[in-house]
This record gives C-alpha cells, structure tokens and sequence, in this order.
C-alpha cells in the first residue's frame, strides 16, 4: 500500500478509506458532528478486520497468523484496534447506554483473543531466534535501533527492515522483527486492559525457557543436606560446572531476558518489572544460592582453592547482577549474591587459621633423609604460593580481620614496614614465619648439627625460592627476598664450619709453617681420615637447589683447597723422604673439587666403603699418587 494511502487510515481522515468497502463507508450528515461521523468509520473499520481474523469463524484465520501472513494488514489491525478503544471511550462520554458499546465490547474481546492467540505464537514460534544470546547481541549494536509496529509517525516497514539489516545474522534479523511484534502486541493489550492476559502467557513461555537453559548448562538445585553427604571429589565436579556456567547465566541468560522483557513491555515499567522478576527470580535465587551450600559445608584446607574460586566468579560478575537485578522486585537475587559472598568469606578466613593451626601442630619427628626439603615445606609453600593468586578477592575477605597473635611481629621478618597497610600481605607473611618458627624445631630432630644447618638451607632457600619465582613476591616485596637470602648462606656457611671443622683441624693453623717430615706425614694421615669420614657421612646428604649446591661445592673447594694446597705444596717432597710415608700422600689438591662434586645428591654411593679405595672415574682422572 502505498505510504499516502495508510496515512488516510491511520490519521482517520474523513474521507473514506481506501481500504474500506464502499458499503461500510458512512457518509457525513447534517444531522451528525464530524466526530460521531468519524467514531462510526472506526467501528466499522475496525470490525472489518477484526471479524475477519476471527478464528471462532473464519477457518483461514484459525490455520495462519496474522503478523506471518500480511504485515501491513497486522499493523493496520493493531490500529483499528485502538482506534476502536478511542471510539469506545467517545461514546461512553456521550451516550453510556449505546448498544454501540455492546457492539464494541465484543469486538475487543473478539480482537484481545487474537491477539493472545499471535503473541503465544510469535513466541513460541520464535524460540531460537530469541534466545538470551541473540537478544543480547544485538541489543549491545544498537538498542536504540529497536522498531515497533506501534510507532504509526512513520512507516514501519522501512524501520523493520533497516534494524533487520544491521544484525549479523539469520537468526538476528528474525529476532528483531519477532521483538518488535511483540512489543506492538503487548503495548495493544496493555493499553486496552488486557495486560494481565499477555504477561501471563509471555511468563510462561520466558519462564519455562530460563529453566531449560540453566539444566542444559548443567545446574541442578542442591539442598544443604544433599551436599553434607557427598563426597568432595563429587562436589568439586558440581562448582566445576557452576563455574562454567555461572558467567553464561548472568551475561547471557539473564541478561537477554532483562533486555527482551523491557523491550517487549516498555510501555509499562510495573509489568516490565514483575514479568521479569517472576520470569528471572526463582532460577537467580537457585543459582547464587549454591555457593552458600557450598560454604556451609564441612571446611578444610583443601577446599580452599575451590571456595576462592566461587567467590572469584560472583564478585566478578557483581556489576552485571546489580545492573540486570536493580529493581525492588529482584532484590532477592542481589541478597542471595551477597550472602553467598559473605559466607564464602567466613568459610575462607575459617580455613585460614585452620590451615595455621595445622602447621602449628604438625608432629612429626622422623629427621628428613640426607636434610632435605621437608614435605612441610613444600605443602605450605605450594598453598601459600596459590592463596597469592587470589590476593585480589583474599584482600577483600581478610580486610577487616585483623590478625590476631600473641606478640607483634618482627618487623625485621617482613622487610618492610609498609607491609601493616596490606592486611594479606601480612597474612601471608605471619603464614610464612609460623613455618619458618615450625622448621626451626624440626632441625632439631637431626642429630648431626652439622646437618641441622643444612636441612635450615635447604627449606629456607625453597622458601626464598617459591617467593622470588611466583606472585608471593609482589605481596612480600624485594626487602623480604633481600632479607632472608643471606640467612641461607649464614645457614650453609655454619654448616661448612660444623661439618668440615676436624678435616680443616686435621691441617696446621698455619699450612706453610715449617714442621718436620714426620710431623707432616701424621698431619697427611689425620687429613686422610678426617676426610674419609667427612665425605662417607655426608654422601647421603642432600641439597634439592642446584645452585645453593654449586655455592656449597664452591665454598668448600675454595676454603678446603686453598689450605690443603699450601700444606700439600709444603709438605709433600719432605714426606716422601720418611720410610713407611709413600702412602700418607692419598689426594692432590685439584682432588678436593672432584670428590665434593659427587655430594649433596643424597646417592650415598661414596659411603660404600673408604674414599681411596673405590675411588669414582671422575677421582682418578685428577689424582696424582704421593
């Protein structure tokens, strides 16, 4: 129809219709106002079009749809429609007892059935294409692109097809006209007072469709008696699937429904509201309100990780929940949000000092082989090193509770006094030190002092080491690094001292002080034995770090070398000269480097038997004899 031609029956001039039957047409009288004349030309008008599409009476409307069939006519039958509720408004101003108000009543109805009748079609025809991830991509292009049938200052066809236009898809394109078909229904029925009738049928169809989305994604309800009895390896498989769906739900789902449901009933922010709420509230409600079962249920420490993780996903997603759940009638869903939050919260601080209390009363008293890195250490460590991942939720969790000791601690511990305004960061430093003070009772447990020191370098240094190579450095800083890597080598150099003392005693204090052959065939002797015993009690000794080991061999080498060196270059020729003495001359210098590079792998190979007896292919390529 051309554009000129709808004007004429949109703006109800007082010419007759092109669209209407000559018959139907009723020409103005002298008798009559030009708006009774014109009241009538809307019954009439509206009657047409609205017995015609019928179902109670036409067989070809109850098999097809209008707004499928002609959307030209759908639009037109929207407009008499009101039309009809301006004439029926008219007369009862000017005659309440007019059987044209009968007459018109009826017709309403006639048109109200219909058009429940296309509005149920139209969504359920047009499930796929308006689907939360189709509404909501094309809402974030343009939602002010939106068209609707209802808009009659200018033709809406072109609109149509202009914002079908813009989508970039099939699917899209589809969904937008089905959107703007709804919406002129539902601003149809609404202002004719049959919106109780279009809600009901859109909530349970939108409904239905938000139930069938959260299962496919994988949620299920889950009471808190349920989740007491399963098992945490069948637990953790359902915050899995939350937490993949969870970000779906909120960003997808509830989102297109939010933008759907205010488009369709824009007209109305009371029934937008309620349509949505009762649509969106209960399927919310269920969704957020599994990370509270979660945090409800037994804690420890390994479900740390698992609780942050829920945590993480729901405070990452706050602005969109408070944006799609901002009115009243969904505050519910932004409640169930923040307790699960705060339960979350109170189940991570428990676990923490859990997770304290249980290094703090760790008993075991078996010495680590060879003072190696204990499993402690490394169990503590790797956790610690996890929790810095999450420093970003932990710091709201841990922000106000303040941590409680029995005395302040070393400020010499942290490095840095800046540290107290970081609350996590003094959580993770007061972790630290109470394995550090547990470490230190456990060095005990090794009898050989000497390798008491070497079990404090090596879980100190794995400290230092877990803490410079992961996210623990940026809460701790440069100062705690800096601090505590010379504590290693103090640690490594008292165990140099310690383990070494009767080789390097078995030396004069002064190598190159003139001694007599025979006392330097003993001195040769005593090296010889306080060596052996040396290296066959530490080849089971261990250093997990290769490069603390390479700093040890160096040490040692350096020290031991240099004074067995002078001794050696002092002494060997006179020795030689004493009967009995070819023997006492077992290593040379450049040996001392050799031997010790066989230490520290925890092997014990070498404390098979005495050092020169079974000495190693690497010994005998640098040996010389006496």
């Amino acid at each position: 129809m051309p554009r000129k031609g709808m004007r004429s029956i949109f703006f109800k001039s007082s010419s007759p219709s092109p669209n209407s039957s000559p018959s139907r047409s009723i020409p103005p009288s002298p008798n009559r106002t030009f708006s009774e004349s014109l009241m009538d030309e809307n019954f009439e008008i509206a009657e047409s079009l609205i017995t015609k599409w019928n179902a109670d009476t036409s067989p070809y409307a109850k098999i097809t749809s209008l707004f499928h069939e002609d959307r030209n006519e759908a639009k037109q039958y929207l407009s008499s429609v009101r039309d009809l509720q301006s004439a029926m408004h008219h007369l009862i101003t000017q005659n309440a007892a007019s059987e044209k108000l009968v007459r018109g009543q009826n017709l309403m109805q006639m048109a109200m059935h219909r058009l429940e009748k296309e509005f149920y079609q139209l969504l359920s025809i047009n499930r796929e294409s308006l689907d939360p991830e189709s509404v909501s991509a094309r809402s974030s292009r343009s939602s002010a692109a939106r068209s609707s049938v209802s808009d009659l200052s200018e033709d809406e066809s072109d609109d149509e097809f202009r914002v079908a236009g813009e989508s970039n898809s099939e699917v899209e394109r589809v969904s937008s006209i089905a959107m703007a078909d709804l919406k002129a229904i539902a601003d149809c029925m609404i202002s004719s007072g049959y919106g109780k009738e279009c809600v009901k049928i859109y909530k349970i169809i939108r409904k239905s469709i938000v139930d069938e989305t959260l299962y496919h994604l994988g949620l299920e309800r889950l009471t808190l008696s349920q989740a007491q009895k399963m098992d945490w390896e069948v637990m953790e498989l359902k915050i899995k699937s939350w937490l993949n769906a969870v970000k779906v739900a909120v960003k997808t789902l509830f989102y297109g429904e939010r933008i759907l449901c205010d488009d369709v009933f824009s007209s109305s922010a009371s029934i937008r509201e309620s349509c949505f709420d009762d649509i969106s509230r209960e399927a919310a409600i269920s969704l957020f309100a599994f990370p509270e079962i979660v945090a409800k249920c037994k804690k420890s420490p390994e479900k740390m990780f698992r609780t942050l993780d829920l945590y993480e996903a729901i405070s990452g997603l706050w602005p969109e929940i408070e944006s799609i759940f901002s009115d009243e009638s969904t505050s519910a869903v932004r409640s169930q949000a923040i307790t699960s939050l705060i339960k979350l919260g109170e189940a991570v601080r428990t676990m923490l000092t859990d997770f304290e209390t249980a290094i703090q009363k760790e008993s075991s008293k078996t010495a680590v082989p060879g003072g190696g890195v204990h499993p402690l250490t490394r169990y503590v460590m790797n956790y610690i090193s996890f929790l810095a991942d999450y420093s970003g939720v932990l710091a709201y969790i841990v922000a106000d509770w303040p941590l409680a000791v029995q005395a302040p601690l070393p400020e010499s511990y942290f490095g840095s006094p800046d540290l107290d305004d970081s609350p996590i960061s003094v959580r993770i430093a007061w972790l630290i030190l109470v394995l550090l003070c547990k470490l230190d009772g456990k060095a005990k447990h090794h009898k050989d002092v000497a390798l008491s020191y070497l079990f404090l370098a090596n879980n100190l240094q794995y400290v230092v080491v877990k803490i410079r190579t992961s996210n623990l450095k940026l809460l701790l800083g440069d100062d705690w690094v800096a601090k505590h890597e010379p504590k290693v080598k103090q640690y490594a150099a008292n165990y140099e001292r310690m383990g070494w003392s009767k080789v390097f005693e078995s030396l004069p204090e002064n190598p190159t002080a003139e001694i007599s052959p025979e006392q330097a065939r003993d001195c040769f002797r005593k090296f010889n034995a306080a060596f052996d015993a040396a290296y066959k009690k530490q080849s089971s000794w261990v250093v997990s770090d290769p490069k603390l080991r390479d700093e040890i061999r160096v040490s040692l080498a350096k020290k031991l070398g240099s004074a067995y060196q002078d001794f050696y270059d002092k002494n060997r020729a006179g020795v030689r000269q004493v009967a009995g003495s070819e023997s006492c001359v077992r290593y040379a210098p450049d040996d001392m480097g050799n031997y010790l590079s066989d230490l520290f792998y925890g092997t014990g190979v070498a404390g098979t038997g005495s050092v020169s007896s079974s000495p190693s292919p690497s010994h005998s390529r640098g040996r010389h004899s006496g």
